[in-house]
């Protein structure tokens, strides 16, 4: 079965005509015209132009990394979700989707929104009321400076590497879409960041998310539309998956339901048990990156008041449902429409295998949503489209970039290098670090190529950087008891704990089976139950290690603890404009549909 063989090979020996056309060189498969030239041409000048326009609004600290907390829900939420809608959106989970089916949507419904609605009713308040300028800065208050610089270590080494996919998907774009050599793409992308981040700020990156979040949306809904009338709607896309396995075209497997192969890991193709998707995915890295992921939390922190900050993200959930459609569904048509020169099926592959055979005309999981974009837009359409992967790959660099420069200023060089250095020092050393991370992302985004996918990749650093994260924050701010020791020792060992398993599996594949439980688990499983280990051995170090310790005074823990904290009175608002209200609605849609799709 195709299942179980090397794709190129299995798509080498169903027909010569396909082995033909993976043997033909790499070669541009659009040609833009003027007028995809000029809208591309535009938006660089326009994101230029806003950095250049918003210099004078980013002279403080306060202005350049936290956008002199201005920001209305509306704006915050937008920001809250385009930071967000970066490669791990447009190409990456276009690419699960391709390989794993509708079990990519999980990352968007459970493995988002019940972690969205809790950060913005549960944790808001504590990140907003201290002030605080990051997650490590709140780890600084809680357990001390030794907490405080592990997380920011930990996460500006992901950072970098995040921002780092986002430059090797851009230039994979431009690559396949139009013939460009990688390093020079890699480079004008982040110039061009390096530029706006440096010059505005925080504000400067959350205007461009927000123009970048309706350019994504302009440019991206075509596709899924054009390709649901050729499939013959959502029946007929289901019908011809079925109709593909049966030819042995793609591998078996449930493409289009999203709990009911989840009852072993051997029934879906992404090789994963309910129990990874609700606790690996659901709590430890959901709940790791949308409520201490400093990328994201960083734009809600920037709202004009509590209240903005908490509806920011219930603002955000209903965004963050509907992208399925523009991302998901691309990966799915991929599945039946795609086609060779020659018009036979065309099979993707692993970016790591896609590597190994460069030269050949392979294309990987990755490339799905530009081959897609490439079949159904137009000139100027095609324009628009490429723009709106350039605003979302942008924006992701952007938002890595501009959250590396906050925590290097604030949780390293100043409590380290430079404790008493005047605010413009800040200033310029934060556009300083914006250069470095910049240079040092040109190289990581070239370890993407080692990996099956960019989403397996992602979900490793997630596993080490933000599963032990969420330990920490979680004990710190529920746990009076907990000791400084507790939060240092939990956090460090969490993080070692998470790099040594997967270590493990890769110098052992046999320890599969103790990591992810089975043995028929594959990569993302790993990911996800490796990142619940992660968690669950830093909230345990913690809760031995301060059992032993001598916990601080109630009355230090004001404004950083449940039941040490008075929150602020918010005063009375129509049921229209509470969060509370928009939050359960928000809760409905996202039972409906999983409901729908199970």
């Amino acid at each position: 079965m195709l299942g179980l063989l090397p794709t190129a090979l299995t798509a080498t020996a169903l027909d010569p005509r396909a082995a033909a056309a993976l043997l033909l060189s790499s070669t541009a498969l659009a040609h833009l015209s003027p007028l995809d030239i000029a809208v591309i041409a535009i938006y660089f000048v326009m994101v230029i132009w806003i950095g250049f326009y918003l210099k004078s609004k980013a002279n403080t600290s306060e202005e350049f990394f936290m956008a002199g907390r201005e920001m209305t829900a509306w704006i915050a939420g937008l920001s809250f979700v385009s930071a967000n809608l970066g490669s791990l959106e447009l190409m990456g989970w276009a690419g699960s989707a391709y390989q794993y089916g509708i079990l990519a949507a999980h990352w968007y419904w459970v493995g988002a929104i019940p972690a969205m609605l809790f950060l913005g009713m549960v944790m808001m308040p504590f990140y907003y009321v201290c002030k605080t300028h990051s997650v490590p800065g709140y780890l600084k208050l809680r357990f001390g400076q030794g907490s405080s610089t592990v997380a920011a270590i930990s996460f500006a080494f992901m950072t970098v590497l995040m921002s780092g996919v986002n430059m090797f998907s851009m230039a994979k774009v431009m690559e396949i879409v139009l013939g460009w050599d990688l390093t020079f793409s890699i480079v004008v992308s982040s110039l061009a960041v390096a530029a706006y981040v440096a010059l505005g700020g925080l504000r400067s990156a959350i205007f461009n998310e927000v123009l970048q979040f309706m350019l994504i949306w302009g440019g991206a809904l075509l596709v899924p539309i054009l390709g649901l009338i050729e499939a013959g709607g959502w029946t007929g896309l289901q019908a011809r998956i079925k109709a593909n396995i049966a030819a042995d075209l793609i591998p078996p497997g449930d493409y289009t339901h999203m709990w009911r192969s989840m009852g072993h890991f051997a029934d879906n193709p992404m090789g994963v048990h309910w129990t990874g998707i609700v606790f690996g995915l659901g709590f430890a890295i959901s709940f790791g990156y949308w409520t201490t992921d400093f990328l994201v939390v960083q734009r809600v922190l920037a709202a004009n008041s509590l209240r903005s900050a908490r509806m920011a993200p219930v603002i955000g959930s209903f965004f963050k449902m509907a992208v399925p459609f523009i991302v998901i569904l691309p990966g799915l048509l991929g599945l039946v429409v795609l086609q060779n020169p020659d018009g036979t099926h065309m099979l993707l592959h692993g970016e790591n295998f896609v590597a190994a055979h460069a030269g050949q005309g392979l294309h990987s999981y990755n490339d799905v949503l530009p081959l897609m974009m490439v079949r159904y837009l137009t000139p100027g359409l095609l324009g628009l489209g490429i723009t709106a992967l350039i605003a979302g790959f942008m924006s992701g660099m952007a938002g890595n970039v501009s959250a590396f420069s906050a925590v290097w200023t604030y949780d390293i060089y100043r409590p380290h290098i430079n404790k008493n250095a005047t605010d413009q020092h800040y200033v310029a050393i934060g556009r300083w670090a914006t250069i470095l991370g910049v240079v040092v992302s040109i190289a990581a985004a070239y370890s993407v190529q080692h990996a099956p996918g960019i989403m397996d990749y992602v979900q490793a650093l997630f596993s080490f950087f933000i599963a032990p994260l969420l330990g920490a924050v979680l004990m710190g701010m529920f746990w009076t008891r907990a000791t400084k020791a507790g939060g240092f020792w939990g956090l460090l060992t969490g993080t070692v704990a998470s790099i040594s398993l997967w270590a493990w599996v890769k110098v052992d594949p046999s320890a599969l089976r103790y990591v992810a439980l089975s043995p028929d688990a594959k990569d993302m499983a790993e990911n996800m139950y490796r990142a619940l280990w992660s968690v669950s051995i830093c909230v345990l170090v913690i809760f031995i290690v301060s059992i032993f310790g001598k916990a601080r005074p109630l009355a230090e823990l004001d404004g950083l603890v449940y039941g040490a904290t008075t929150l602020p009175k918010e005063e009375p608002v129509p049921y229209y404009k509470n969060e509370y209200f928009w939050m359960v609605l928000a809760i409905l849609c996202f039972l409906a549909l999983n409901i729908y799709f199970w």
